[in-house]
């Protein structure tokens, strides 16, 4: 049997048929398994992962001082507490946090790894779908089949990151790194850096790596709103005096839910107050006379993209003690030496980090077809950002982008289950969202103006203007859209071997 990190893939050993298929050994893909065994016992099913180990980011990611900009109350599972002293995590601690889990829970005995899925075909006949499966340690492909496909493989590439195409790149006779593929031996001890980007990855990289290299430069385009946060949860730490770990981890997740909702509602509601809020954080961590208006000062509203945390202010710890700063600028052209810039600098490198964003792929990059028909996924409308208008057993996991990831992924994941389970209480066999008659206006799936989700938008599914074809991102509100699966009246049921059409409830 495989373990957690197993690099040994057996086709012949993956079931020809389970009830749940569910794609990716990740944070959603170990949850999503661990709620089936839960709230759906009985239902029998097996995880494909395309790597060779499972904790998909947190595996894949090896970049120094690569951690979380979420607590680990709301990232980490409501069903099995996080019990570390720090509430940001480091990536090393996710993935134990992560493979524990899936072995207290028996899901990494399902995992088959080396096993990336391709194509899924549904059969309104046979009610269930055909997967096609490569295997990527040998190239041979199989098909498995299941009544219900459950994609839990994130929304980016796993292969490659995003990085512009700049004139000069060839020229430069120093080391180019992309934060997703870190070389294990690359060393930058006494180096000059430069970090190109001003996303998460980038506010992670500056403190780890000026720890060790001569200087460190983020060089951006136009600065992030970031925020400085405690390591450790003050809350959580009295909780645990006086409480069961389990009723501690509850309302400290319910404490940092509602703190989370209230920022996020603050930023769209007084953005101006909320910036002016944002930027004294800022100017308070800062050497006196920073200029702080060019380089924290974002040209868009708080939370259009994604706000930038930083655990006790070590990225401005690390700019306070002369080993790293900021640079917003255009790149002109690389050099044999480092950048030259559109104003005419020119910053020096001999490691240069290009820390530019993913690529997307939504829904892992799987073609689908329905009855022979290709599924088109851009024009389709999402339910409840989880399934798609039209096609029949299928679920996908995308998480919050103004929260924890895990608080969305988990709701999708407890309502497949139940859903599946209220399902064969009542005898039947498929469901299928089907869109209202009433007109229905679309909108992006994802409204954030990152330039990741810019890029990617027309490969999404759209959403409409009202539930439960749009959720709020608000997860109280979410969570009450996820309610009874049966009572949806905008699901259609059926026995398997009933003609397609909304049956009597």
């Amino acid at each position: 049997m495989p373990t957690a990190h197993s690099t040994d893939a057996d086709p012949a050993a993956a079931p020809e048929h389970v009830d749940v298929l569910i794609v990716g050994a990740g944070l959603s893909g170990i949850g999503a398994a661990c709620h089936l065994r839960q709230e759906a016992p009985g239902t029998t099913y097996a995880i494909l992962e395309a790597r060779g180990a499972s904790g998909g980011t947190w595996d894949l990611f090896r970049y120094p001082g690569v951690r979380s900009d979420s607590d680990m109350f709301t990232l980490g599972y409501a069903f099995r507490p996080w019990q570390e002293a720090k509430s940001i995590a480091g990536g090393a601690e996710i993935l134990h946090y992560l493979r524990e889990t899936a072995t207290e829970y028996g899901v990494d005995e399902h995992i088959r790894y080396h096993s990336r899925v391709v194509r899924a075909d549904w059969s309104t006949p046979e009610a269930r779908w055909t997967v096609t499966v490569e295997h990527t340690d040998s190239g041979a492909r199989t098909t498995h089949t299941c009544r219900f496909l459950h994609l839990c493989s994130g929304y980016y590439r796993y292969d490659e990151g995003y990085t512009p195409a700049w004139p000069g790149r060839e020229d430069f006779t120093g080391t180019v790194v992309h934060p997703q593929h870190w070389p294990a031996d690359l060393d930058i001890a006494g180096k000059r850096v430069v970090v190109i980007g001003s996303g998460a990855t980038a506010f992670t990289l500056v403190p780890a790596l000026a720890a060790t290299a001569s200087r460190v430069t983020m060089l951006q385009r136009s600065p992030s709103f970031v925020m400085s946060v405690p390591v450790h949860d003050p809350v959580a730490r009295l909780l645990r005096r006086v409480l069961p770990e389990h009723r501690a981890h509850a309302l400290t997740r319910w404490k940092n839910v509602r703190v989370s909702i209230a920022l996020y509602g603050l930023c769209r509601r007084y953005p101006a107050r909320m910036r002016a809020l944002i930027r004294k954080g800022v100017l308070k961590r800062l050497p006196a006379g920073y200029d702080v208006d060019t380089h924290f000062n974002p040209p868009y509203q708080p939370w259009d993209q994604r706000m930038c945390l930083v655990p006790n202010g070590d990225f401005f710890r690390a700019i306070r003690s002369g080993k790293a700063e900021v640079v917003t600028d255009h790149i002109d052209a690389f050099t044999a030496s480092g950048l030259r810039l559109r104003s005419g600098a020119r910053l020096e490198a001999e490691v240069i980090v290009t820390a530019t964003g993913l690529d997307l792929l939504p829904l892992g990059g799987i073609e689908l077809a329905v009855d022979g028909e290709p599924v088109l996924i851009p024009e389709r409308v999402a339910y409840k950002a989880m399934m798609l208008d039209g096609v029949p057993n299928l679920a996908f996991a995308l998480g919050y982008t103004n929260a924890s990831w895990t608080l969305k992924v988990d709701l999708v994941s407890s309502y497949v289950a139940r859903l599946l389970r209220a399902m064969a209480r009542s005898g039947y066999a498929v469901v299928t969202p089907r869109l209202p008659r009433e007109p229905i206006r679309t909108t992006p799936f994802v409204e954030m103006t990152s330039g990741y989700f810019q890029r990617s938008r027309a490969l999404l599914p759209l959403q409409g203007d009202r539930a439960p074809w749009r959720l709020w991102q608000h997860y109280r509100k979410d969570a009450l859209l996820f309610g009874e699966p049966l009572d949806d009246a905008e699901l259609e049921f059926r026995p398997a071997a009933a003609p397609a059409g909304r049956p009597r409830r």
